[in-house]
């Protein structure tokens, strides 16, 4: 029987600055060079990403793929399963995959050097899913966040509040298993995730970790790459981060807007009345906000956010938004220029694309769970 998985805060997660040169074999430590590195994330198909989006995960995707090792294995997927754990309507479900996908290339994503799949169309996710559901403790799993959060309910709800047992369903309730299986069927080594995602990662070094106890030395528990900070807030309520569930469309930018729709976005973000500009999130979150859009985007204007608010501080705010508009849509030109073509090309491009990459992901995927059913005698 796999020992019970303990509390979550009973084990520490290996992490890695969020630095390529660290994960090439001569500077990492932490890996035998015999093992190349296996790198893998995922994204939700909701739609064309936004701004927080792109500068909080797809850019840094982007610097991993190209500044890898050439022996690195690099998988993104475009994880569709996690997303029917709340109801979608299909037909713009269908719309959202595609749209996602064709995002991930127009951001610099390349098939030729990254493996970029449909979670769905590689059933040995699902598979390893159950194997590793088999095992995984109740307890543990009604401490994560992720199905308290998604239902808006309170820290402090419980598996014993009948309210709360009636709104949960099951693949909610274990949407962290199945994410462990997203990244151990690979046999990633190291996955880019952000802070708030850490929770996730120890469960899944757990499942491994729980399962080479018990059987054979099978499953890889993955190091953590955590990414510098880009947290974008809503331009409409800058207290709040900029998502896709805020009912203004005005409060995200998409990384194909228009410059016109970037210039209204932007000039009708809230700010204050303060003569001047300066950084500070606190007493200033909309005007920081900005700085903080603009800094990120190009880091060249600057050495920090503050230097930059610094040689803005002369500026009327109806200037600096312009600056920000000028910086948002150079900086977006491209991506949006590549999403176009993309979604304008043949119909089957996008389709023969994830194809390859679901053929390359379920043979990476089958040898791993070759190895599992070999370890658990099926």
């Amino acid at each position: 029987m796999l020992r019970p998985i303990p509390r979550a805060a009973s084990t520490a997660i290996p992490t890695t600055n969020f630095s390529t040169r660290s994960l090439h074999p001569r500077h990492s430590s932490s890996i035998a060079p015999a093992r190349p590195q296996v790198i893998f994330s995922g994204i939700q198909p909701t739609g064309v990403p936004h701004l927080g989006n792109y500068l909080g995960a797809l850019r840094q995707w982007v610097k991993l793929q190209n500044e890898a090792p050439s022996n690195a294995t690099i998988l993104y997927s475009v994880v569709d399963l996690h997303a029917i754990t709340v109801r979608q309507d299909p037909v713009q479900l269908r719309q959202w995959r595609r749209e996602m996908l064709a995002s991930l290339l127009a951001v610099g994503l390349d098939p030729k050097r990254s493996i970029i799949f449909y979670q769905s169309d590689v059933a040995a996710h699902s598979e390893l899913m159950w194997i590793l559901s088999c095992y995984a403790s109740m307890g543990y799993l009604s401490r994560m966040t992720q199905w308290k959060s998604k239902l808006a309910l309170p820290e402090s709800s419980s598996l014993l509040d009948p309210s709360t047992r009636t709104k949960l369903k099951l693949g909610l309730f274990s949407y962290p298993v199945l994410q462990a299986a997203d990244i151990l069927v690979h046999r990633a080594t190291h996955v880019p995730v952000g802070a708030d995602q850490s929770q996730h990662l120890e469960f899944a070094r757990e499942c491994a970790n729980g399962f080479n106890h018990n059987f054979q030395h099978v499953l890889v528990p993955p190091e953590t790459i955590l990414s510098p900070a880009r947290r974008v807030m809503s331009l409409t309520r800058p207290h709040l981060k900029m998502s896709k569930s805020h009912e203004d469309p005005k409060s995200r930018i998409l990384i194909t807007d228009s410059r016109d729709e970037i210039s209204q976005k932007i000039n009708s973000a809230l700010t204050d009345s303060i003569v001047g500009v300066t950084y500070d999130p606190a007493n200033r979150p909309g005007v920081s906000n900005l700085i903080h859009i603009m800094y990120h985007l190009d880091e060249t204007l600057a050495d920090s956010c503050e230097a930059l608010a610094h040689d803005c501080r002369d500026l009327s705010l109806r200037a600096l938004k312009e600056k920000v508009i000028d910086t948002v849509n150079e900086q977006l030109d491209s991506v949006r220029m590549k999403y176009e073509e993309l979604t304008r090309a043949d119909a089957h491009l996008l389709g023969d694309i994830s194809d390859e990459g679901s053929h390359k992901a379920s043979a990476n995927a089958n040898a791993t769970m070759s190895l599992v059913r070999e370890a658990l005698g099926l």
